[in-house]
């Protein structure tokens, strides 16, 4: 290669070295577009956040502020007597309630993992015919409207007695479909490798489920079980079927009749809800990280 070649090829590399390194954003464009991010998702976030804020400052307001038409975003004056005459009241038991939601929610969140869990890792891992088949059905029952099962639960909970009882709205649902689907494509993302040297190893089917598949899928049981917790918590209409005396009803279902009777105490209605909301909140923010990585790890990412 001649000198002119040379300088050719040195210019030609720095002109398009140059282009190159002009295309790269600067550190302060970065800055810019990461500052701009921010912007936005904070006032997505103020979006979404403003009616829980705005429902926490009415239950500290008085029933007059509360029920005034100019929106104050700082209670004046300052007071926590909504929250005494709600969880005071003699003939809305809201602590019962939440005791009830609490544990109807907890053991339907448990029969849920119990039902799907095995039925889920048999459809991701066994051969058999009709798999397919199965698999299938279960997911298309996801597609039935849950009104038309109404009357046909009522019936079965009717002839086994249990209405007016917690397991009324604690089995029912527990058989759950979209929990099958939703552990079938985790455990379809566990390395078959780590089961077959269990299986070297001298472990049979079932001690690879619980030693080796179990534990690897803590992050989809956890997610799993917080969304069969919300179901089973945000129920409305069933509990209002099956459930009778107002001692046996669940936070939503009472919280409505405590509404229908508190229609026009704003500051009583808010205290209701902020008390129905902690515990959900609560349990997201404990659960958080595991629901993430569950839902990213089993194929249903937004």
């Amino acid at each position: 290669m001649t000198n002119s070649q040379t300088a050719t090829r040195r210019a030609a590399d720095t002109e398009y070295g140059g282009e190159r390194s002009s295309a790269t954003p600067s550190p302060a464009a970065r800055r810019m577009r990461r500052s701009l991010l921010h912007l936005v998702l904070a006032i997505v976030a103020a979006l979404y956040l403003s009616p829980l804020l705005y429902m926490l400052v009415t239950s500290f307001k008085t029933g007059e502020a509360a029920g005034s038409t100019d929106p104050q975003w700082i209670p004046s004056p300052f007071t926590v007597q909504a929250y005494k005459d709600v969880l005071g009241a003699t003939d809305s038991p809201v602590l019962r309630w939440l005791f009830n939601s609490v544990l109807a929610a907890t053991a339907h969140a448990a029969l849920v993992l119990v039902t799907a869990t095995p039925a889920a890792y048999a459809l991701a891992r066994l051969r058999f015919r009709g798999r397919g088949v199965i698999f299938t059905s279960i997911v298309a029952t996801l597609f039935v409207p849950p009104m038309v099962l109404l009357i046909p639960n009522f019936l079965i909970v009717n002839e086994l007695a249990w209405v007016d009882s917690l397991p009324a709205v604690i089995v029912p649902g527990a058989a759950s479909a979209f929990g099958v689907f939703f552990l079938r494509q985790f455990f379809l993302t566990v390395p078959l490798e780590l089961e077959e040297a269990a299986e070297l190893d001298g472990c049979n089917r079932w001690q690879i489920f619980v030693k080796v598949v179990l534990p690897l899928s803590k992050p989809a049981l956890t997610t799993l079980g917080m969304l069969a917790f919300l179901a089973n918590w945000n129920d409305f209409l069933w509990p209002l079927y099956v459930l009778l005396s107002p001692e046996s009803l669940t936070l939503p279902a009472g919280l409505a009749n405590f509404q229908n009777a508190n229609n026009i105490h704003y500051d009583l209605l808010m205290a209701g809800a902020v008390i129905a909301s902690v515990p959900v909140l609560l349990l997201y923010i404990v659960a958080q990280r595991w629901v993430i990585e569950g839902v990213s790890r089993s194929g249903l990412k937004g």
